[in-house]
């Protein structure tokens, strides 16, 4: 009687989420596998409390996957993309290639399918799931690990496909009379009409991300009403999915694209902690939704169809990909992560597989049993990675030359520096040399080596592991000094010491202004410009040169840097309005040189003046006086002590 209610529904959903996620997160299974099951479990076909509705749900719940996407794109500067466009189109290009031949082939010879179905199955079947891998790969830490970045590029191709095989649906179409059950305005028009209207969707979407949205946000932002900009956030996102599901696309890939544009604009930070606490949620709906819709009667009725279809997609995936790996030289270990992370169906595949219903490329009879294979691949891969991690690494995933183990780290002191390159082994050595004792961790084997012969004890590893971390003895250290090369591995860093270890003191080298923002976003007020100093010392020997007194060229030196560390912070409050900030810098660096000139003409004009050599020595010569007129009137009083 309940299964109408919205609030039994939502009930249901956040008491499966609240009590089987801990529990498969305490067992090691992970926080999405813990959703699939919390999905089984509640399921129509174990305690039944959700039904048909949960088709709806999936619906909903697929905006997670949305949102992620959205996430994903603002983390990635084009920038970025184009450096990372061989991986995309080498790795990408031939994973969805090559699966699409394979599948396709052994579909042609083991049915009587037609043609176009066997190439839509297998262009379907090419997909892996995004959400799933990035979310278990994410809480393994192991993102930003060669075989992640690859199995991300991959990841990034798949969905940047997703637009040219909706494109080809139609053209595969059994009827050649287009799709009788869509009713979506824009197949009235033809192919040609269709592609250009498409085409046009995505560029404005990229010319109003880059020139529209952030006038928009700065409007807003100015209102300083947080939940006015978190609705701005969501509008953005949910505008755009509707723009492309109106052109009959995916709504993910639109939000993708729109994430990368907006990659560079002042509110990025802004819109991903807005919306990150929706994505989260969704996302966790998503895969519950998942687990709910596994078809157990249709596996119950034809369990070895189902097996067969569930097995030869991860094997076939799983060849195409282990290939690929060696093709492209990877090392064991990450080709091992980066085949095991992607072997399995995506959720563009249901998507795909709605859409060739709809242009009746195939039939329900082809669909469900794939759809099933689909969704119980996906609930597989957290497995398929856990066996990974302690099956297959351990014995086979041999490290090649110059790969090595983390470091044993066999020591603790109270001060603990991350990044022991030409940054942090000045502040090292400096310590060292006033008697401060610190653990030195460094990611560059060269590095580690280089300084060990050099009589300096630095351990190899990731400094943005907890793990790691940990046994370096951050749970007793006082301070942690951050001085990597890497600005997201920095943020890593600060962010695990300031959830795990509150009590550290975090001071952090800063690269440059931005840096230095985002830092203060994490909430740290003690970092350091690398420039700074070195800028103000070369700035100081020039003055020497030019003939300047150095008591002058102290105090300037001293002043600059004061006016500019409040330059930093001043600029820090308005950094998201562009003009402001532009007028700001004008005036405040305008304001240092009118504060110099001031402290000067203070001083005295003369560039001579100020710590003068004879007069320090008619001082000193006084002092000296003094304190030997001072000695012999003790003596005298110990002496008259004496006699009395």
């Amino acid at each position: 009687m309940h299964e109408g209610d919205f609030l039994y529904q939502a009930m249901i959903y956040l008491a499966a989420a609240v009590f089987l996620v801990p529990l498969a997160k305490q067992v090691g299974l992970g926080s999405v596998l813990g959703f699939l099951i919390g999905g089984i479990v509640i399921g129509p076909y174990v305690l039944g409390f959700i039904g048909e509705e949960g088709q709806d749900v999936m619906h909903f719940a697929e905006f997670g996957v949305v949102m992620m996407l959205f996430l994903v794109g603002l983390e990635l500067e084009p920038s970025l993309l184009w450096k990372l466009r061989l991986p995309i189109l080498g790795l990408g290009g031939m994973q969805v290639v090559g699966t699409t031949v394979l599948v396709s082939v052994i579909t042609l010879l083991v049915t009587d399918l037609p043609w176009q179905t066997a190439l839509a199955i297998g262009l379907t079947l090419s997909l892996s799931s995004t959400a799933i891998v990035l979310q278990t790969l994410n809480e393994k830490g192991l993102l930003k690990s060669e075989g992640g970045q690859n199995a991300f590029s991959v990841l990034l191709f798949q969905d940047i496909a997703v637009i040219p095989i909706l494109a080809i649906f139609p053209l595969l179409s059994q009827s050649h009379g287009g799709s009788e059950g869509s009713h979506l305005w824009i197949d009235q028009f033809s192919t040609p009409i269709r592609t250009l209207i498409i085409l046009g969707g995505i560029s404005a979407i990229v010319v109003i991300g880059k020139f529209a949205v952030s006038p928009i946000l700065a409007f807003i932002a100015k209102s300083r009403l947080r939940e006015i900009f978190t609705a701005a956030a969501l509008l953005i996102v949910v505008a755009i999915a509707e723009l492309m599901g109106i052109m009959g696309l995916s709504p993910a890939l639109g939000t993708f694209v729109a994430g990368v544009v907006l990659a560079q604009s002042e509110y990025r930070h802004e819109l991903e902690s807005d919306v990150e606490p929706f994505k989260g949620l969704l996302l966790g709906l998503f895969f519950i939704a998942v687990g709910a819709s596994i078809d157990f009667e249709l596996i119950f009725s034809e369990p070895a169809l189902i097996a067969a279809l569930v097995l030869s997609l991860i094997v076939l995936k799983f060849l195409v990909l282990l290939l690929i790996g060696r093709v492209f030289g990877m090392k064991h270990d990450s080709n091992f992560l980066f085949t095991f992370s992607l072997a399995q169906g995506g959720e563009f595949a249901f998507v795909l597989f709605s859409f060739a219903l709809q242009n009746e490329v195939m039939d329900t009879s082809v669909t469900n049993p794939l759809i099933a294979a689909v969704v119980i691949s996906m609930a597989l891969t957290p497995l398929l990675m856990m066996f990974n991690e302690f099956v297959i690494q351990p014995r086979f995933g041999t490290k090649e030359s110059g790969e090595r183990d983390t470091d044993e780290i066999d020591e603790e002191h109270g001060v603990i520096i991350t990044g022991f390159g030409r940054y942090g082994s000045t502040v090292g050595r400096f310590l060292q040399a006033n008697g401060i004792s610190a653990t030195y961790l460094d990611f560059d084997p060269n590095m580690v080596d280089r300084m060990r012969k050099m009589g300096m004890k630095v351990f190899y590893g990731d400094a943005s592991r907890l793990d790691l971390l940990n046994a370096a003895g951050a749970s007793k250290a006082k301070m942690l000094i951050v001085a990597v090369d890497e600005e997201e591995t920095g943020y890593e860093i600060i962010k695990n010491a300031q959830k795990y270890h509150p009590h550290l003191k975090i001071l952090v080298r800063s690269r440059n202004w931005a840096n230095s923002y985002k830092i203060m976003d994490l909430g740290i007020d003690q970092f350091y410009r690398e420039y700074l100093d070195s800028a103000l010392r070369l700035g100081a020997d020039a003055l020497k040169f030019l003939g300047f007194r150095q008591y002058q060229i102290h105090r300037s030196a001293k002043t600059f840097r004061k006016q500019d560390e409040k330059l930093v912070r001043k600029l820090y409050q308005v950094r998201d309005q562009k003009r402001e900030m532009l007028q700001s810098s004008k005036n405040l660096i305008e304001n240092i040189v009118q504060v110099l000139k001031e402290d000067n003409r203070r001083i005295g004009k003369d560039k001579n003046e100020g710590w003068n050599t004879e007069q320090m020595k008619k001082d000193f010569k006084e002092v000296m006086t003094k304190l030997e007129e001072r000695e012999k009137r003790e003596e005298k009083e110990d002496k008259d002590n004496a006699e009395e």
